[in-house]
């Protein structure tokens, strides 16, 4: 299997499913994304970050959205 990083739009529809309450299971259903990943940015989210922030401490292209 060949491991893509996470689109910016994949990351604010997690962030909103996860300020929506919406379970782990629901949101790899949703996104076609495995449970490890969803639960690493669920994890980086309850920490009092946002998805935006995730982006720039995290995606390699990150220095192009600047």
């Amino acid at each position: 299997m060949t491991y893509t990083h996470l689109t910016t739009n994949e990351l604010v529809m997690i962030e909103a499913y996860y300020q929506e309450g919406a379970t782990v299971s629901a949101i790899v259903a949703s996104l076609g994304r495995s449970k490890q990943m969803i639960y690493k940015v669920i994890h980086y989210l309850k920490a009092g970050h946002s998805a935006y922030e995730y982006i720039f401490d995290f995606l390699p292209y990150h220095s192009s959205i600047e």
